[in-house]
């Protein structure tokens, strides 16, 4: 009860508080646009957003005139720099032994964005972002890309080169897993043991080079491979600690469909990628993974709210040969099933509610998943499913509050006593309060 007239209170001051703030992020600076015209809800996308983006950022206030002096010399114009500044406390059902619970984080993460339009045909959004876990800052998303636009069979056709760190960070649908629900989330409660490799276990850790098209605003299309990118590893690559050390090129690709009825909006789509690599080191036996994957997003507005749906599955196939010689799992035939989906309302554009489902479920291996308190799995399963409930409130476009509930139907393979030490799947269970400020 305590902890609810906490937040309670959080939301009235922050209500009152931050009316007199009006700042907004470099991609509106640029536009001369409202963020509510590209995005629903931070990072969600709108359609606007999405045809943005793959016009490579490239919008701008002149876009249909010609008042610059040398419309070449952006940087001399506008300074292409925004932040980000994420401040939370995570609270666990049952507490993890030897530490506190209440985890304030201040900041979570604070991020600097380069983000616009560099020059003609290119732009781009580069994200630096500094960890209180790690207390240093790294390279994170980040997408670069060249775009043009010509016709194609008498249709409008889009289509460009991107250059990028993370598979899925270029895709413009939050059905995919770099943009995709929780927008926020916790990184000091417990997570599963298990998830698919494209579920982001190579981001910011590869560099990309990608093509890709939208054929008639219908047709979407992106083929592109990674190589292995370790920042902060020592220089030439050794592969020395890193799990995944890509094998020659890993290939990503995308395909999907997106349609208009009425006032409803459906894409469909599939993505994937085929990853080889030797873990901890740059030759020697290897392990392939290969994760196909379907997508869904689906939009219906009713009148200034909206309402949106997002779903995946991945079906990852491992053959776990260096694995297996090294004595880390039962068998090297490892497969995992990932299921995703989120639904929200947006009210206007100042609060929205999301509900969503999880589940990880797959071969159980005791070496692979092996037990361990709090964070290993007593019968050797990956096996984890649960829920997220969100609340967030926007009092102006750049400001705002969520408070998030994440719940386990079951955690590493059991709902009791999942880890052998005595520890429940609820007992991971966790409230996370954020307050999230674009400049």
């Amino acid at each position: 009860m305590n902890k609810l007239r906490t937040i309670a209170g959080i939301f009235f001051f922050l209500s009152w508080a931050v009316t007199s703030l009006f700042a907004v992020p470099r991609f509106s600076r640029q536009t001369g646009l409202g963020c509510s015209t590209c995005h629903s809800n931070p990072p969600e996308l709108t359609a606007f957003g999405r045809d943005f983006k793959l016009k490579g950022y490239l919008l701008t206030e002149d876009a249909k005139g010609d008042a610059l002096e040398n419309k070449h010399l952006w940087l001399s114009r506008y300074v292409p720099l925004s932040a980000m500044i994420q401040i939370s406390d995570t609270t666990v059902q049952s507490k993890q032994p030897g530490t506190q619970n209440n985890t304030a984080e201040f900041p979570q993460q604070l991020s600097i964005f380069v983000a616009g339009k560099f020059a003609p045909h290119f732009g781009g959004l580069a994200q630096i972002t500094y960890s209180h876990a790690s207390d240093h800052f790294s390279m994170d998303n980040t997408d670069l890309r060249f775009a043009n636009q010509r016709k194609l069979s008498g249709k409008e056709w889009d289509y460009g080169i991107t250059l990028n760190n993370n598979p899925t960070v270029e895709d413009p649908w939050n059905s995919t897993p770099a943009w995709g629900f929780p927008w926020v989330s916790s990184d000091s409660a417990p997570s599963p043991i298990a998830s698919p490799v494209i579920n982001g276990g190579l981001a910011q850790d590869v560099a990309g080079l990608g093509v890709y098209s939208m054929w008639n605003r219908h047709l979407y299309t992106n083929v592109s491979i990674y190589r292995s990118d370790h920042a902060g590893a020592s220089t030439p690559v050794t592969g020395s600690g890193q799990p995944f050390n890509v094998n020659g090129v890993a290939p990503y690709w995308r395909a999907a469909w997106q349609q208009t009825w009425g006032h409803n909006y459906l894409e469909l789509g599939t993505y994937g990628i085929y990853l080889q690599s030797f873990p901890g080191a740059v030759s020697g036996p290897s392990d392939r993974y290969v994760d196909p994957s379907v997508d869904f997003q689906y939009e219906h507005p009713f009148g200034k709210n909206l309402l949106d749906i997002h779903g995946a599955y991945t079906y990852e196939k491992s053959a776990l040969n260096a694995t297996y010689a090294a004595g880390g799992s039962m068998t090297p035939n490892i497969h995992l099933h990932g299921v995703k989906a989120d639904t929200t309302f947006h009210w206007g554009s100042k609060y929205a509610a999301t509900g969503a489902y999880f589940s990880t479920t797959g071969t159980a291996d005791s070496l692979l998943y092996a037990p361990a308190v709090v964070t290993g799995s007593n019968n050797g399963s990956p096996n984890s499913s649960g829920y997220v409930s969100q609340l967030s409130y926007w009092p102006v476009q750049n400001f705002d509050l969520s408070v998030g509930y994440t719940g386990y139907l079951k955690f590493n393979g059991a709902s009791d006593n999942y880890d052998g030490a005595g520890r429940n799947a609820s007992g991971n269970n966790s409230l996370y309060i954020t307050l999230w400020l674009i400049l």
